[in-house]
């Protein structure tokens, strides 16, 4: 049951909602704005309704196997917490995309509010403030990650441990954004810009 449950995470993850939302009005978003099969992108290129959408099944289709996961399993158990892992791990390499995908951001913070709310909302606590003020969302993803994953250690060791390792597997995908923050190069997201450009 454990191992089933688990390829069933996996498989969940793997749903792309961020490309059919898109596919599905016409547009490959793998070949528009930044490439990344992510809500983000959605955003920039279809506006707030359809990028809010695919951020929120994005978020969902963690949160709720993991949260199954929880109840059916425990937090004694690891396999809420590798269930997570694997449904990440099928966002940003999907079996129907060619073992391609995003970046697992929304996944990642599903998983947060499934297995600690307070977690999840403190990451938003950070990632708000600086998106808002530098424009990286890059940056605000990975800082509210790995400073989340860093305090879930405070509450357990498989918490910590399981946040740590998605804040480095995003920090693997984001590694083209690191080298243009480094390099001062990054494309800057202003989200509300973007949403009133939209929806006008």
């Amino acid at each position: 049951m454990n191992i089933v449950f688990l390829i069933i995470c996996y498989f969940c993850g793997a749903i792309p909602f961020s490309f059919l939302i898109p596919w599905l009005n016409g547009v490959d978003i793998r070949k528009k704005g930044s490439g990344n099969v992510g809500g983000t992108n959605v955003l920039r290129i279809l506006g707030l309704k359809w990028g809010l959408l695919s951020i929120i099944l994005d978020f969902s289709k963690s949160f709720v196997p993991v949260l199954i996961g929880r109840f059916i399993f425990g937090l004694d158990s690891w396999i809420p917490y590798v269930s997570l892992i694997l449904v990440v791990l099928g966002h940003d390499y999907s079996i129907f995309l060619k073992f391609k995908g995003g970046k697992g951001v929304a996944s990642t913070l599903g998983g947060y509010f499934a297995l600690k709310p307070l977690l999840g909302l403190i990451f938003l606590l950070i990632w708000f403030p600086i998106e808002l003020t530098t424009k990286y969302v890059s940056l605000a993803s990975l800082l509210g990650l790995f400073i989340s994953s860093v305090l879930g250690f405070f509450f357990d060791f498989k918490l910590g441990i399981t946040f740590l390792i998605l804040s480095f597997l995003s920090l693997y995908k984001h590694r083209e954004n690191v080298k243009r923050l480094f390099l001062g190069t990054e494309n800057k997201t202003d989200l509300p810009k973007i949403i009133k450009e939209k929806e006008k």
